[in-house]
């Protein structure tokens, strides 16, 4: 007799609430093995493949590609025991068709490999989150179910039983969300599968405790058109579009940011950059340089290499430099992360750059990838402009935009001159710091490019 188990959507950690199906590498009636990839998701963070716990007969899989499903909601599920194994060429029982029970360790087909994703552990300590449905035959040519239905408002539905602990919380977004807004999540009806509390759960628990009683009818409608204007299209705000916007938002909304810019002389910068290119060796970027910069001028300015704890009300300066930079690909902008960039050469920042650029653009950053940046450097020069204010990537304190280096009339040394000028912008978190600190990292970065044997002094 089969055991069919469900698989839900892991939770895929970084705080990710849900991910769009991509494509599916499995289908109804396939033989899967422990851990195998079986379908391809796109969060707000990176593609990802999602390994499947269990060994067995696939019976029935939830979603179809380019539908959004929160984390928690079920993807397929196995019938673990349900068929023969098909013969390996030795006469044995195949790898791929073994049940999830039958490994070499013996193990219990319900206690999984232990190798899927953070938070969706499958060893015996974590596998009260899984339910399993009562042993039953399922024909492997079952038709692909069809995704479960939207569930009703919270405040429609009974409660659900939890599915793990007193609280149906996978996320740890949605827990930090909810001791930020004081919402208990304890009261809340999850709108989500089995009960499971979303985010948009305990953001219309916020709502609701902030309105007044004789507005509770007052609710967001969806933005008409102007008078005789028909719509072109509505675009879905998901995946990295509507990740960047959730981030842009929230840095609007929590930091009070300020911008100051100068003009800067970077003849001396290029004819530096030539060369070292020109002596051979590794060829250094431009954006390298300015890195090589950055780091030195946090260095001298920590200040803008920290973060604000609301909740402890303190400064978090920090130690390292992990530095961010835009790079736009065909899914959006994204911000990979180069980690320790202040012990790093122009060299070695320079392969770093390029082979984060590379795997950006192939949509094959990971969510470590794409986290835990300090401070970013924006080089929008690329895209031809001269200046910009940079929104900060919150949490950080700051970003360094970078704008077109174009010949300009400049007076050097007393004389009028056609020089490669550059504009700096630096946009900072005034909680930090007050502008003289600000102005004195963007002074000091100005300085090195203007002089780079300015440099000399901090290596």
């Amino acid at each position: 007799m089969a055991q069919v188990l469900e698989f839900k959507l892991p939770d895929l950690g970084e705080g990710l609430t849900e991910a769009e199906i991509v494509r599916w590498l499995v289908s109804v009636g396939d033989v899967v093995a422990i851990d195998q990839p079986v379908v391809e998701v796109e969060t707000a963070k990176a593609m990802v493949e999602v390994p499947c716990p269990y060994g067995g007969v696939v019976t029935a899989r939830f979603g179809e590609e380019g539908e959004e499903l929160p984390v928690g909601a079920p993807l397929l599920t196995v019938a673990v025991g349900a068929q023969e194994a098909p013969a390996s060429p030795s006469g044995g029982q195949s790898e791929a068709a073994r049940p999830a029970g039958a490994s070499d360790g013996g193990k219990p087909a319900d206690e999984g490999s232990g190798n899927v994703l953070v938070g969706y552990g499958t060893s015996a300590s974590t596998t009260r989150r899984r339910r399993v449905r009562p042993a039953a035959p399922v024909a492997a040519s079952a038709p692909t179910a069809s995704a479960p239905a939207a569930p009703a408002p919270a405040a429609a539905q009974e409660p659900a039983a939890p599915v793990d602990g007193p609280v149906p919380v996978i996320s740890p977004l949605v827990r930090r969300l909810a001791r930020e807004r004081g919402i208990d999540l304890r009261q809340l009806r999850g709108s989500g599968p089995d009960g499971l509390i979303l985010r948009a759960d305990v953001e219309r628990a916020s709502a609701a405790a902030q309105a007044p009683a004789d507005t509770a009818q007052a609710r967001p409608v969806p933005a008409a058109a102007p008078a005789g204007t028909a719509v072109a299209e509505r675009v879905p705000l998901r995946g990295v579009r509507g990740a960047v916007a959730d981030k842009l938002t929230r840095s609007r909304q929590e930091i009070p940011d300020a911008t100051c810019w100068v003009d800067a002389d970077a003849t001396e910068l290029m004819a530096a950059r030539a060369a070292m290119n020109a002596a051979g060796g590794p060829k250094i970027s431009l954006l390298a340089l300015l890195a090589r910069i950055c780091t030195a001028a946090l260095a001298r300015f920590p200040e803008l290499n920290s973060r604000v704890d609301l909740e402890a009300r303190e400064i978090v300066r920090l130690s390292e430099v992990h530095l961010g930079f835009a790079a736009q690909t065909d899914r959006g902008l994204v911000v990979p992360v180069v980690r320790d960039a202040h012990t790093r050469s122009a060299e070695d920042l320079t392969a770093e750059f390029g082979r984060l650029t590379e795997v950006a653009r192939a949509g094959q950053l990971t969510p470590a990838d794409l986290t835990g940046g300090t401070f970013t450097l924006n080089n929008y020069g690329v895209f031809g402009v001269d200046g910009s204010t940079p929104i900060i990537n919150h949490p950080e304190a700051a970003m360094l935009g970078v704008g077109r280096i174009i010949p300009k009339p400049w007076v050097h040394n007393g004389e009028l001159a056609v020089r490669q000028v550059v504009q700096l912008s630096l946009t900072f978190d005034h909680r930090v710091c007050d502008g003289g600190t600000a102005g004195g990292f963007l002074r000091y970065v100005a300085d090195c490019v203007e002089h780079p044997a300015v440099l000399l002094r901090t290596l």
